[in-house]
């Protein structure tokens, strides 16, 4: 590994799903001498998540690289205010600011913009239809991959989407975003808004909503620009 880049990095998934997807990600970072973390969140709650994101911070012995895919984003923007913390990377993700939740962010969607096939609230949890989760959520996997992932579906608290941003870490450290051009699940125009607001460094790479999982080199690229460009300062 290039001794001139950051060694943490703390990847942090979204809803639906839960860490292994990082797989490809962690396998790749791992190789180049990064010390790797993955976040299982439960989903339940934004706080919850932003507890369970900052118990692994604080387990680092140094700098962090924080990561987080689509609603973890939402996770990583609030839990990034962590001293540790020394830049964010948005795969695909949600970057609120203070004040907004998932909730507020796809309350009104751009024209045109396809609607994730989230089924009605059961006992306060949400599922995506499982016959729609390859198309909408992992359009580039192979439609085996997809199957398990839609019926390995971890339920996603509503209260996790109506969690509200405090303080965004975004308005205090440097950020960095993929885009993924072909997201069927957060529309490509919001991810370059929300991007754009941020100030983030951009990459756009033609993918699904499960880029982390389909093209892990060019996720593990933008983490290692962002760890290398912390000590570069």
């Amino acid at each position: 590994m290039d001794t001139g880049s950051a060694r943490n990095v703390v990847l942090v998934h979204g809803g639906f799903v839960d860490g292994s997807g990082w797989r490809g990600v962690y396998d790749l970072l791992t190789r180049d001498g990064h010390r790797v973390a993955v976040v299982q969140n439960p989903t339940l709650s934004l706080e919850g998540d932003v507890a369970a994101t900052r118990r692994i911070i604080d387990a680092q012995d140094g700098p962090v690289v924080l990561v987080g895919h689509s609603y973890g984003g939402a996770v990583i923007t609030e839990a990034g205010t962590h001293p540790n913390v020394d830049a964010l990377v948005y795969i695909a993700a949600f970057a609120p600011d203070a004040g907004e939740s998932v909730n507020t962010l796809i309350v009104d969607p751009p024209p045109g913009a396809p609607v994730p096939p989230i089924l009605p609230p059961t006992e306060g949890f949400l599922f995506l239809d499982r016959e729609k989760f390859h198309a909408s959520f992992a359009g580039d996997l192979p439609a085996e991959q997809a199957a398990f992932m839609a019926d390995s579906q971890v339920p996603w608290g509503v209260d996790a989407l109506g969690g509200s941003i405090t303080e965004p870490a975004w308005r205090a450290k440097p950020s960095w975003y993929l885009i993924a051009t072909d997201d069927k699940m957060i529309p490509p125009p919001a991810q370059h808004a929300m991007s754009q607001r941020a100030g983030s460094t951009v990459v756009e790479v033609a993918g699904s909503h499960s880029i982390y999982v389909s093209q892990p080199a060019a996720v593990a690229a933008l983490i290692q620009q962002a760890a290398a460009a912390i000590v570069a300062g």
